[in-house]
């Protein structure tokens, strides 16, 4: 079978390896053609079963943070309200604590983990802590009681005083009496008011999760 050279055109018989016309040599070389994308496709789509289905990722869950934020904010301002009504400081701190768990519970069907409701009735202590602090000092602001806030504590220490009589007690009364005395009484039970609300804020935290966990189980 003839077939024309690559180079000049001119007729080759075949089986010669160079044409007779211009010397190009006339070796071929056969090369396999790669399969294509679209066959490869059709062969799997062709060796999958009819009855395939198609499997989506699975979403993940929605947080619970801003559920928990939520709850602990409404617990602080119910165990604020109640403060305020004429409840302890301190009681209320373990109200809004295990206000927390009672309000998550609601919104989540599922248990809470004794360190989950602790740190939950903990975080609804500091917002009761900073919820109270903000009013008491707007009170105190707005009805220029600052010298009756002072004359209240000093009346405090006093009593105190009086129940522990000691040689340091009453250099410690004039210290108390100085400005400087009365800011840091001021901030020290600050500090010890924080403390103890986040700490009743745990406990009444762990009541709570104690409790519902119980009500959980089948």
């Amino acid at each position: 079978m003839d077939f024309p050279c690559y180079k000049c055109g001119h007729t080759i018989a075949e089986g010669r390896p160079f044409c007779p016309q211009c010397g190009a040599p006339q070796i071929r070389v056969a090369v396999p053609e790669p399969a294509s994308a679209s066959s490869a496709t059709a062969t799997e789509s062709s060796a999958a079963p009819s009855d395939a289905k198609l499997v989506y990722p699975a979403l993940p869950a929605a947080p619970a943070g801003g559920f928990a934020a939520q709850s602990c904010g409404l617990a602080a301002a119910s165990a604020a309200v109640l403060m305020f009504l004429g409840l302890t400081p301190l009681v209320a701190a373990l109200a809004a604590g295990f206000l927390s768990i009672a309000f998550l519970r609601r919104r989540h069907e599922t248990g809470i983990r004794l360190g989950s409701g602790a740190r939950l009735g903990a975080m609804s202590g500091i917002f009761l802590f900073i919820i109270a602090g903000v009013l008491e000092t707007l009170i105190i602001v707005t009805t220029h009681k600052t010298a009756e806030l002072r004359a209240e504590m000093l009346d405090k220490i006093q009593q105190a005083a009086a129940r522990y009589p000691g040689p340091d007690v009453q250099p410690f009364l004039d210290f108390a009496k100085s400005p400087n005395g009365f800011t840091f009484m001021l901030v020290a039970s600050l500090i010890f008011g924080f403390v103890a609300f986040v700490a009743l804020g745990a406990v009444g935290g762990v009541l709570g999760a104690t409790l519902f966990g119980r009500r959980s189980r089948p």
